[in-house]
């Protein structure tokens, strides 16, 4: 099926879709704030000057080369920015890209044998939506940058990353604290739009769980996402099998009692991390 003109002149494509056009000479006369990627020989791609040309952008996003993933990051974020300018909220486009991004790590690369099991979630994903509307997307965009860039700095990997969830493994259970910490403060002292409140619940738990082409199987994964789920945003809950990993730690672990986590077969001891610069008081824990 090929572009065809409507009444009004303008092209469309084959679901009657109205398709960006610039001219030359319009091309030209844009700033270069009015693209989404310029690269490094001063190439300008994916216009962004109005709403017809950044839902054009969004759709063609995956089809450009970038030069680096930075310069990819970079682009990310300035379409998100003008996407929320114009009303459009592309939370398909913002899933596929994190889907993406998960998928780039080769699975060879995932620690094998014992590992510590890193997963968050976001505390009120719903509510933000509603409160944000147009601009949730670049804050969930933020959060998985945030948290990805605190994997990485602790020799972490990522294994997945589903719509407010995120998955990474450690071979050294310190490394997990240490991207805990930092996923926390990183979050704490970043501005959110509207002043909102965007808070991680993070929980680590220790094992060998088996490893196949896509990540990870088994009891140590489960037992991970329900200490995840027990917690609650600020909060990083442990396992005893983690806080046994730990040789020494540079914070403070509280135990919080044994208790017994839906759909696991036996209870778990669970410990909070203390850190005399994050909080400390929650509510009971959700279980």
């Amino acid at each position: 099926m090929g572009a065809a003109l409507d009444a009004s002149g303008q092209v469309t494509g084959s679901f009657g879709l109205r398709m960006a056009q610039l001219s030359a000479r319009q091309r030209a006369e844009l700033p270069n704030s009015a693209f989404a990627y310029v690269d490094s020989k001063g190439r300008r791609l994916l216009p962004i000057n109005d709403e017809p040309h950044v839902r054009n952008a969004l759709s063609r996003f995956n089809q450009v080369k970038f030069e680096d993933e930075s310069a990819k990051e970079k682009a990310f974020r300035k379409l998100l920015t003008a996407a929320t300018k114009y009303g459009i909220a592309p939370i398909g486009f913002v899933a596929r890209q994190l889907r993406e991004a998960a998928a780039a790590e080769s699975p060879s690369d995932l620690p094998s044998g014992p590992v510590t099991l890193l997963l968050s979630d976001i505390e009120g994903s719903t509510r933000l939506v509603h409160r944000l509307g147009d601009a949730y997307p670049e804050v969930l965009a933020v959060v998985q940058g945030l948290i990805r860039e605190a994997v990485d700095s602790h020799r972490g990997c990522e294994v997945d990353a589903r719509a407010d969830e995120f998955f990474a493994a450690f071979a050294h259970a310190a490394d997990a604290l240490s991207a805990a910490l930092s996923i926390q403060r990183s979050l704490r002292d970043h501005e959110w739009p509207e002043q909102a409140s965007v808070r991680v619940r993070i929980g680590l738990h220790s094992g060998s769980p088996s490893r196949t082409e896509t990540g990870y199987v088994g009891l140590p994964v489960n037992t991970a996402a329900r200490v995840s789920s027990a917690g609650h945003g600020g909060q990083i809950l442990l396992t005893a099998e983690t806080r046994d990993e730990l040789t020494e730690a540079e914070v403070d672990l509280v135990s919080l009692g044994v208790f017994e986590l839906r759909g696991l077969p036996s209870p778990v001891e669970l410990l909070q991390v203390a850190a005399r610069d994050l909080p400390q008081d929650f509510p009971p824990l959700r279980v």
